[in-house]
């Protein structure tokens, strides 16, 4: 970005060329050389010149300094004890009723975000799930760029809709290295609106595996509508009638039961937090060398150095070093 400011020392030079140029103008049409000279005794073009260059150097290591120019330095390992949790979120469209402000699938988008921010030392995962899972990411502690796939995440990521939640929990074990016991943690958040007989199967399998997996039931028993993004009314089924989307709390309670975590309703997003970090942070966690943390030389200061030596020497130039001016 900040070398588009490179940009402006073509025209300072242009403009310099043409100072000096109508310096020279204006001498000849004086025209007594001795006179002239008398007149600008304290100007020198080869003065002028090297101020002229001197400041362009000054700038142009200042853009290159702001530019932030920095190389890898290698990747320094950081010792972490935490386990491995993948987040299993809904993305249906089912999501997007509003019985909690503004919708279900924003208030659950920020408490992944705000889960994350809980698990500094957790490798975080992420699957996004509708009528198909897919792996969005695998598990890593760049938690920086899971927060940006959370923000991305929305209906139009999974064009298949339903809520196979089955499925979800087993692409979310994938991730999980098989020889490990423990140490395994899925967070599911979902309305579970469609009922998926294999979802409590299938969390008794992963629990014998060692995962242990927690569930977040997003909306209310009550049901809502779910608005239709393209016609600016209401979803509707087959017949025209009017769909209402109701949590399946039910099912979510059953999942949790059967893997040894523990069912949270979203109902406040901090509440929700708490309950999920203080279950996560019961297990038992190991210790995890981590070599993903790279640091980097940065080349700032050395070019902020050189922009002030530039800008010293041309008021050196100007003021204590004044060479004694020649006859153009």
């Amino acid at each position: 970005m900040w070398f588009w400011a490179l940009l402006v020392l073509p025209g300072l030079s242009i403009l310099f060329w043409g100072v000096l140029r109508w310096k020279e103008k204006v001498k000849q049409r004086i025209g007594d050389p001795v006179l002239v000279n008398g007149l600008i005794r304290g100007y020198s073009a080869r003065r002028f010149r090297w101020s002229h260059w001197l400041m362009l150097l000054a700038i142009g290591s200042l853009v290159f300094g702001l530019a932030h120019l920095r190389k890898p330095d290698g990747a320094h390992p950081v010792n972490r004890k935490g386990v491995d949790v993948m987040i299993a979120l809904d993305v249906s469209k089912s999501m997007l009723a509003q019985d909690l402000a503004p919708n279900r699938m924003a208030k659950a988008k920020q408490l992944v975000s705000r889960l994350i921010d809980k698990l500094p030392d957790d490798r975080v995962g992420l699957v996004l799930f509708a009528g198909r899972a897919y792996m969005q990411m695998p598990l890593t502690t760049d938690h920086s760029a899971a927060q940006l796939y959370v923000n991305s995440a929305g209906p139009n990521m999974v064009p298949t809709q339903g809520t196979v939640i089955a499925e979800a929990l087993r692409l979310s074990n994938a991730a999980f290295n098989p020889k490990e016991k423990k140490y395994k943690a899925i967070v599911l958040i979902t309305d579970g609106e469609d009922h998926d007989p294999e979802a409590v199967e299938m969390a008794k399998k992963l629990a014998e595996m060692g995962v242990m997996i927690c569930t977040v039931g997003v909306g209310s028993t009550e049901g809502s509508r779910i608005p239709d993004e393209g016609g600016g009314d209401w979803k509707r089924d087959a017949a025209g009638n009017v769909v209402v989307s109701a949590l399946n709390d039910k099912l979510l309670r059953e999942i949790a039961s059967a893997a040894g975590g523990e069912y949270v309703e979203l109902v406040s997003t901090d509440t929700a937090v708490k309950g999920l970090q203080a279950r996560i942070g019961s297990m038992e966690q190991r210790a995890v060398e981590d070599n993903t943390q790279s640091t980097y030389a940065s080349y700032f200061i050395g070019f902020a150095i050189a922009a002030f030596l530039f800008l010293v020497a041309e008021l050196l130039l100007n003021t204590v070093f004044v060479l004694k001016p020649r006859n153009a």
